[in-house]
């Protein structure tokens, strides 16, 4: 699926999922570079080599968000985490937090799961001087007094493979982002709200299934997904029909070349031939990298280009993808989804399955169809609206019963 970083928007606006706005304000400057292992922060965060302690850390000159309410300080992180798989991993990311005296309590932070930017090393947001268009919306988020930790996912600025939609790894990633920040700066809330789009919006639903019993001494508050790429499995039989978009035609050859390169037993022209075949490098870029020329290898796919060769290869393909797929287990905190009625990445239907199986396992869930909004607009102010009130103890509407 497509990310949608280089649409500009404010938080709040029905655009797009993220803002690029007044990245001027923000560019990187001169960084000053601190190599740091086992930082201490408060005491109950003792200074260790477990996840999210911290590898290595650059702190970069505060700087002002786009509005100009505020100035925030800054700092690209390499942390420890954890795989799906149970392994160690190290994970690159950025994280941020108002310039000031602190709230009492602490700044409350907000995990941040970003949508696809790609799978390969270079693809990662915090490689880029606007985050691949984030840096907007970090800021929309540090006006409203929140930290934020934004995690480029394990392969990501770190060598692969990059596990794309292996939501478990991901939520282990942008759990252990929260950790890192409050490594940085001590000043910052065990108190965390997560928000995540497209896959990082199933990245931060698997993180709110988590959290409880991966990082107890973290208070998740509430999740938010936009637009989550859930469980994309349907998109196996979508390509045996012939019916995918060409989002998602864009998305499963992503999927096959991530997989590919963690399974030996899963090859790529078991599913590959074609235009699709030809274009496959392209097809599978950093998004942003190659805009000039995906358009003219999108239009070359025909039906069948990228589709399973047999029964076995859909199996082999659906099975992995269904066992990354959220949901998986009880929730750990209140989840907010909204999705659209329009969106040629996600059906709408998978993702309103997806809810009422989170529904049936646990709860509560308060889930929002916009039925004329695509994979790029969905409508996010009510999430900010919903995490703010998680922060501040309102009560949570459940919208499974209706």
């Amino acid at each position: 699926m497509s990310c949608t970083c280089d649409r500009g928007s404010r938080p709040g606006v029905r655009r797009s999922l993220w803002s690029a706005a007044a990245v001027v304000a923000v560019a990187a400057v001169a960084a000053v570079v601190v190599v740091v292992v086992g930082v201490r922060g408060d005491d109950d965060q003792p200074a260790d080599n477990g996840p999210g302690s911290l590898v290595a850390v650059t702190e970069l000159p505060t700087a002002a968000t786009a509005s100009g309410k505020r100035r925030m300080q800054r700092a690209s992180v390499t942390y420890r985490s954890t795989s799906g798989d149970g392994g160690p991993t190290d994970v690159t990311g950025m994280v941020f937090i108002p310039a000031g005296p602190p709230p009492e309590g602490g700044w409350p932070v907000v995990g941040v799961g970003h949508p696809t930017t790609g799978i390969d090393e270079e693809c990662a947001p915090s490689r880029s001087p606007t985050l691949r268009g984030m840096l907007g919306f970090v800021g929309g988020l540090i006006d409203r007094g929140w930290a934020v930790a934004v995690t480029d996912y394990a392969g990501l600025g770190t060598p692969g493979p990059h596990r794309y939609f292996d939501h478990r790894t991901a939520a282990f990633n942008v759990i252990d982002s929260v950790r890192a920040l409050r490594h940085v700066y001590p000043s910052a809330s065990p108190r965390w709200a997560a928000f995540g789009a497209s896959q990082g919006g199933a990245a931060v639903w698997a993180a709110d299934e988590q959290a409880g019993g991966y990082a107890p001494e973290l208070d998740l508050v509430g999740a938010a997904a936009i637009a989550p790429a859930a469980d994309m499995s349907g998109l196996v039989d979508k390509a045996a029909a012939g019916t995918m978009t060409v989002d998602q035609t864009r998305s499963l050859a992503t999927t096959v070349e991530a997989l590919a390169r963690i399974h030996p037993d899963l090859h790529r022209d078991d599913y590959r031939r074609g235009a699709v075949a030809q274009y496959w490098d392209v097809l599978t870029a950093c998004r942003g990298d190659v805009e000039d020329r995906r358009p003219a290898a999108e239009s070359a796919v025909r039906p069948g280009d990228l589709a399973p060769a047999d029964p076995e290869a859909a199996d082999r393909l659906r099975a992995y993808l269904q066992a990354w797929s959220v949901p998986q287990g009880p929730l750990s905190a209140p989840l907010f989804v909204a999705y659209g009625g329009r969106d040629a990445s996600i059906d709408e239907q998978w993702t309103r399955d997806a809810v009422a199986r989170a529904c049936s396992i646990s709860g509560p869930v308060e889930s929002q169809h916009q039925p004329d909004s695509d994979h790029h607009n969905v409508d996010f102010a009510a999430a900010l609206t919903w995490l703010a009130d998680r922060f501040a103890d309102e009560p949570v509407r459940n919208t499974c019963a209706t």
